[in-house]
Parts: structure tokens; sequence; C-alpha cells
């Protein structure tokens, strides 16, 4: 395995965030983190990358404790893509995709950095998009430029907080497309908080249940993403087409 957590929680002052928290994550492996607003599931991502540390529990990469290993090595291992990021604006595709060389480069980029974005670009299909701004690509263009810079730093894992948000179906389908892709062919670990209940049951090998930051159900997506769990967790019916493998809410 990749990524061991063991038994870990956190709080905020006097507000319990995660309660013994387990869970084991392998190479290639997609886990969609599904649960209601204010779960705990950004706070997990967060614990994993050592940004918010644990009062107690322990999380091992690679078989070592996160906190015996730099920050710079962490950030080639793991790659954290929050759900919202600042934008400076004018900037290029690729200034900012070169940005996630940074756990490589000490004074300036090389051509080897260079060469890794053009890289990444193709990986998600987006090379003809390097020298455009930012704030001239659609949703879907620009989450893609997100996770290239991700996969600049050559991770093993990919942090992804809520990674199809505001987009619209057809961009949705299109990034899970491309996680699961990466996931089967580059073999890096995803590990995602995400509201569609749809896209974590059809995209997921393994799927995290949490409510109010306790885990109720971890396994396989069929397994865990039941009517059953959905009214214990999110509190509303929902019908389950397993021959669609689609989830829907109940108005």
């Amino acid at each position: 395995m990749i990524i061991r957590v063991v038994g870990v929680s956190v709080t905020y002052g006097s507000i319990k965030a995660l309660e013994n928290v387990s869970l084991e994550v392998f190479p290639g492996e997609v886990v969609s983190i599904i649960g209601p607003n204010g779960s705990g599931k950004t706070t997990l991502l967060k614990t994993i990358d050592s940004i918010v540390k644990p009062i107690a529990g322990s999380i091992y990469i690679d078989g070592k404790n996160i906190y015996n290993y730099t920050r710079r090595e962490i950030a080639k291992i793991l790659s954290y893509v929050p759900q919202r990021i600042d934008l400076l604006q004018n900037t290029t595709v690729i200034d900012f995709v070169l940005t996630g060389r940074r756990p490589y480069a000490d004074f300036s980029y090389s051509k080897v950095d260079i060469d890794k974005v053009f890289e990444v670009l193709k990986i998600v299909n987006a090379e003809h998009l390097a020298y455009r701004k930012l704030d001239e690509l659609s949703g879907g263009e620009l989450q893609r430029i997100v996770i290239a810079r991700a996969l600049a730093s050559e991770p093993k894992v990919l942090l992804l907080d809520e990674p199809t948000a505001n987009l619209d179906s057809k961009y949705q389908v299109e990034i899970m497309k491309l996680i699961r892709r990466l996931s089967s062919e580059k073999k890096v670990a995803v590990i995602m908080a995400i509201h569609d209940l749809t896209s974590a049951y059809r995209f997921s090998d393994k799927v995290v249940m949490i409510k109010n930051g306790v885990v109720v159900s971890i396994g396989k997506p069929e397994d865990v993403i039941t009517e059953d769990n959905i009214w214990r967790v999110f509190e509303v019916k929902a019908k389950i087409f397993r021959e669609l493998r689609a989830v829907i809410v109940e108005i």
C-alpha cells in the first residue's frame, strides 16, 4: 500500500473534525470520500497531506511516518488540489503548470522541468492550451490544467477536493474519466472528496462514507453506497439503479 491512515483524530478547538479514522490506499486505486457538508472530507485530505496535524493516530507513506519526511519530500509524493485555487491574472497555462515543479527546482526551472510540463499537458489532452491565459479557459479546461499542475510534481498520490465542483455534466464526466485513466495507466493513487454519489459509484475502487468526522462505512462502491446508508448519513431517500450505476436522490 502507499497510504495508511491509522486511528486519526483531529479537532479544531472544541470541535471534533475527525474521530478514529483509519484507511488504506493502494497504488492505482481511486478512493472517494463522501458525506454531508462539514463531515470531515476536506480535513481528511489535509491531514493526509500533513497540512493539518492530528491529535491522535498516525499516517504512513510507503510504510514511513509522514512526519519523518521533509515538506519537500512530501511534495514529491503527494499532490493536493484544493477546491478553490487563487489564480493570478495574465498567467499562462505553461507558467502555471511549471509551478508544480517547485519541489525539484532550486533557483530556476530547467529544460527537464519544461519537458515535464509538456508531458503532463499531453497526459490531460491540453497541449494546445499551453500558451493560453488561465482566465481564457472554460471550467473543464481549467480543471484539466489544475490536475496537470498537480501531476508535474510526479506524485504517487493525488488528493483532490471536489474535482468536479461547478462543472456541467459533460465536464464532470470528462474529469472523472481522466482521473480513472491516470489511476489505471500511471498507477497514481487518487483520494478525492466528492459530492456526486453517481460519480463516486461509477469511478471508484473504494468509497469512504463519513459523517460528523466518523467513518460510517468503507469498502466497494456497491457495498457502501446503499439506500440505507444514504438515508443514515445524508438523511435523504435515494434509489440506486445498479444496471445504470446511478444514484437518484428522491425529491
